[in-house]
């Protein structure tokens, strides 16, 4: 039985307010040259940065103040009349007058961080996709920066995303949680990985659990997705019910272990954040999960 409300889908950064892609003006290059000089223009450095005010909100530019052409800019899509690109930026940001995506998820309204997020996610492809896998020469961009076409053997070649499960595992009211060596002091997460070549998303699940635990999951359920382009996944959120299996650590986590539903209420409430449990940050997908599964989320719906 349920005890709270579910929180709503989109509780997790980098979901709500999507531009429209408008995919038919890709291939228009009369109209995204039209629409250049009155759009705005998102500037992404090679580390991932973008420009920002002295109040930290996103600095942007307008074509027609840019030297290149919107041949040289990814088109994102649109805001009812406005036009969106992003580019590579020429130099590094200026320092304090920055901010990463991990920031932008933090503090900005939700259209400029999930336009952030999709402008570094694409950018970072077109980065790491400069020359044809098959025959090593280098690839030219179309479709407003969304197709690479090998000059020499004419591949083509499109933006990559890599999927990933991501997992609330329960079992007797308790929930299975990792933490890896790197992460602040007492910080756990839901357990995830990437799926591999062949692999469904279940079995995806059944696997990693297994894998980075030991821990065997009986049945999953699929509840939502988040973009993740940090720098290109796809998270894919489940909720399982598994065995109430002693948890083993592998060689990705420093530990893995069951909270049971008093633990997690109170990190959820933010109580004893000196000794307690701390939970991952609200921008994810993982801390949703989390919300879910402690609102009463099963694997059979409505249950």
């Amino acid at each position: 039985m349920k005890t709270d409300s579910l929180p709503p889908v989109a509780r997790f950064a980098f979901v709500e307010a999507a531009l429209d892609r408008a995919d038919a003006l890709r291939e228009n290059a009369d109209a995204l040259r039209a629409y250049w000089p009155n759009a705005n223009v998102v500037s992404i450095d090679a580390a991932g940065f973008a420009p920002s005010d002295a109040d930290g909100r996103l600095v942007t530019a307008r074509g027609a103040d840019i030297a290149d052409s919107h041949e040289s800019a990814v088109f994102l899509g649109m805001r009812e009349d406005e036009a969106w690109f992003a580019r590579s930026a020429a130099a590094p940001c200026e320092e304090g007058r920055r901010t990463d995506l991990r920031g932008a998820a933090a503090m900005w309204p939700a259209f400029e961080s999930t336009l952030f997020a999709q402008a570094r996610a694409v950018l970072h492809w077109q980065s790491r996709h400069r020359f044809c896998g098959s025959c090593g020469r280098e690839i030219a961009y179309f479709r407003g920066g969304w197709l690479g076409r090998c000059i020499g053997c004419g591949l083509e070649h499109y933006p990559r995303t890599d999927p990933a499960v991501i997992v609330a595992v329960g079992a007797g009211g308790r929930l299975l949680l990792g933490r890896q060596a790197g992460w602040p002091p007492r910080r756990y997460s839901t357990l995830a990985g990437f799926v591999e070549p062949g692999e469904a998303l279940e079995q995806a699940v059944i696997r990693e659990v297994m894998e980075e635990s030991g821990v065997r999951v009986r049945e999953c359920r699929y509840l939502a997705s988040q973009p993740w382009p940090f720098p290109s996944s796809l998270m894919l959120g489940f909720i399982a019910d598994a065995e109430p299996d002693p948890p083993q650590a592998d060689q990705e986590l420093e530990d893995v272990r069951w909270f049971d539903r008093d633990e997690i209420g109170a990190a959820l409430r933010g109580e004893n954040r000196e000794h307690g449990l701390l939970l991952s940050p609200s921008i994810s997908i993982s801390r949703w999960l989390i919300e879910c599964w402690y609102a009463g989320e099963t694997i059979a719906h409505g249950a």
